[in-house]
């Protein structure tokens, strides 16, 4: 499991919007130092199971292989997509008395448009759905809104 901290934004009919600092993903990774990746925050949407609230910090958890998953399905999808595409249209050049680049452009543009129509349905059943490679929030461990009590020893 990938874990993550983060501070919940905003609640919303059962969802948490959560705002984490990149943090243990990019430890192992030898271009830290040179990444600007790194620095940003990411927004992400996830199931408030726990019932936090504005300003908690939270732990998010994602198994391991779901990174790999969506990953592969985000950018080989499109791109084996296309490349389909653009061999059906050259093929369709012929019967049709036409420039086989032309008609590979069109075969890849209506290709590429299918596959990113494809992606949105299923983001949108992995959503409705909660599937198990979806973040989910494990624990709350503490609310940045509550008074913090110093021990000055």
């Amino acid at each position: 499991m990938i874990n993550e901290q983060g501070i919940i934004e905003k609640v919303n009919k059962g969802k948490a919007l959560v705002r984490i600092q990149r943090r243990s993903a990019c430890e192992s990774c030898s271009s830290k130092g040179s990444c600007s990746i790194s620095a940003r925050d990411v927004t992400i949407e996830v199931p408030n199971d726990l019932k936090a609230e504005k300003g908690d910090r939270v732990e998010i958890s994602v198994p391991d292989g779901a990174l790999l998953k969506i990953s592969a399905l985000v950018y080989l999808f499109p791109i084996i997509a296309l490349m389909i595409g653009a061999f059906m249209g050259a093929s369709f050049a012929k019967p049709f008395h036409a420039d086989p680049s032309v008609t590979a452009i069109f075969g890849a543009a209506i290709f590429m448009g299918i596959a990113y129509f494809c992606l949105k349905m299923i983001e949108r059943k992995r959503q409705a759905g909660g599937s198990k490679d979806t973040p989910r929030m494990t624990r709350i461990l503490i609310n940045e809104t509550s008074p913090q009590t110093c021990d000055s020893r």
